[in-house]
């Protein structure tokens, strides 16, 4: 084990379920990262560049950054680099079973309309930091209801990183005057449509706008290619199908307007770099929980 990480594992299957870890530059980050377990960072100093599955951005000290299951990314940063981030796998901590709890996905994970970055105000990152000191020391006893104790910090921890990314999100949102209407329509249309429309054509017709305009706003605006973002959100379902549910890889195809399973799956590796059946053998719903 790292001389700076706190890690927890699953007596069964003997896998990584929890871990806080330490660092103190960016030497660990500059490799493509892209673990089976949810990551939440907390940048106390420094400053540079992420770049988060095909988009780029940058931040400073006094952030969080979150990151789903096997979402990729790598972080790149100037002299002075600190902080200290927390990785729990499903199997730990189930965002589905707890969403009444946290309601934290959606907003801190598999966002695909935002940064998943987050600024945070001093005394903000002081609170964090004082979460996920309690975690730490947590991690270092030993006992009876450590389980208990780890996951309730870890509520506190998700619960409060929403409550300030739905406060920025809903001030940025004031903050823009005449915010283009056809941002909420692009994005409703692909909630809605998703599983059927695939090309970003597809959604020019329907939205009555060029594709080559469509797709300079969604750039602009999300940072991101129209056609990413379409496949960002078929990959965001299917993830959630091959982690909540037992369906055939077939049928999860079919679902998502995929006729071919083979294409499907060529699809989902392309998107993240593994097949949907190993995705589902590491995060999958019927692993043995700790």
């Amino acid at each position: 084990m790292n001389d700076n990480a706190l890690e927890l594992f699953n007596p069964q299957s003997k896998s990584l379920v929890f871990k806080v870890f330490t660092f103190e530059n960016d030497e660990y980050f500059n490799s493509l990262k892209q673990y089976n377990y949810f990551s939440v960072i907390l940048i106390l100093s420094g400053k540079g560049s992420l770049m988060a599955d095909i988009s780029e951005y940058s931040f400073k000290e006094n952030s969080l950054m979150c990151f789903s299951l096997y979402q990729p990314f790598k972080i790149q940063c100037e002299k002075g680099f600190k902080g200290i981030m927390v990785n729990f796998h499903p199997e730990f901590f189930c965002l589905h079973k707890h969403r009444n709890e946290v309601s934290c996905n959606g907003v801190l994970f598999n966002n695909i309309y935002a940064s998943p970055i987050i600024n945070l105000p001093i005394d903000e990152t002081q609170y964090l930091l004082t979460i996920i000191t309690g975690l730490k020391i947590e991690m270092e006893r030993t006992g009876t209801h450590q389980l208990e104790v780890l996951i309730s910090y870890l509520k506190i921890l998700l619960i409060n990183a929403s409550r300030i990314k739905i406060k920025q999100t809903h001030l940025e949102y004031a903050s823009i005057e005449k915010r283009p209407v056809i941002l909420s329509n692009l994005k409703n249309a692909i909630e809605e449509h998703f599983k059927l429309l695939h090309s970003p054509g597809d959604y020019a017709e329907l939205l009555n706008i060029s594709t080559a305009a469509l797709n300079r706003i969604s750039k602009t605006h999300f940072n991101k290619t129209l056609s990413n973002l379409i496949a960002d959100r078929i990959i965001i379902e299917a993830k959630r199908q091959l982690y909540l549910t037992s369906k055939p890889v077939k049928l999860i195809a079919y679902e998502l307007g995929f006729n071919d399973e083979f294409y499907f799956s060529r699809f989902f590796k392309s998107n993240v770099a593994i097949s949907p059946q190993y995705f589902r053998d590491t995060v999958g719903f019927d692993r043995e929980s700790i």
